[in-house]
């Protein structure tokens, strides 16, 4: 004997709103929105971002990239040496010069007598690419995530002209001279290595105080 079973009612299904996005587009890896950082790329300094989020900018075109260690680059901005823009990324330092000066750099680290050593300093140049910072001003710029990448000096119009570069036949430095920055940025490098092999120094001397016969001198307590 059959038996009909009434079909059950339908259930509604829930709405689920989308996701809720700030004006401009979505959000990039700092928390902002990718389409506001283009704005403003575009706007304030003519330049493109591509990909995203997050988006990125692309070198050897309107400047190369000197990548080196952050503690390295926080001794060098303490250098009496001229820069463009500089910017951050987790623990790496960037430093924006002329373009073409990419293909410079193993020859430059050669002439100064740095060629052979390892220094963990490289350079983007044609085909390469950077995360774009936060732009300065920007929500985003203030407490942004850890590694997220944001400018130390930014970038302002017309910033290109005044990167350092070469000096080219017959014309004097102007001052953001490309030979000293990576003589200055392979110097720190370098520094920067040896103190990282280099343990601190009460670990190998123990302490100083109370050690017969030894006297510190002014200051070496500060040191490690």
């Amino acid at each position: 004997m059959a038996v009909n079973v009434p079909p059950l009612a339908p259930v509604p299904s829930a709405t689920v709103p989308p996701p809720r996005s700030a004006p401009g587009g979505p959000r990039g890896a700092a928390g902002a929105p990718d389409g506001a950082y283009a704005r403003w790329y575009g706007r304030e300094l003519g330049w493109s971002l591509l990909g995203g989020p997050p988006g990125q900018l692309a070198t050897g075109t309107r400047f190369d990239v000197l990548e080196l260690p952050s503690d390295a680059g926080g001794q060098l901005l303490r250098r009496p040496v001229s820069t463009g823009p500089v910017a951050l990324m987790g623990r790496r330092m960037r430093f924006l010069v002329a373009p073409g000066s990419a293909e410079e750099l193993d020859g430059l680290l050669d002439w100064l007598e740095w060629g052979g050593v390892a220094l963990d300093l490289a350079a983007l140049g044609t085909g390469g690419r950077i995360t774009a910072p936060v732009p300065p001003g920007s929500p985003g710029a203030q407490g942004s995530p850890r590694g997220a990448a944001v400018w130390l000096r930014p970038p302002e119009q017309g910033c290109e002209a005044l990167l350092p570069a070469l000096a080219g036949p017959g014309h004097a430095s102007t001052g953001a001279d490309l030979v000293r920055l990576v003589a200055a940025a392979a110097t720190e490098c370098h520094r920067a290595r040896l103190r990282r092999r280099t343990p601190p120094r009460s670990a190998v001397a123990g302490p100083l105080t109370g050690r017969p016969g030894h006297q510190a001198l002014p200051g070496q307590a500060r040191f490690s």
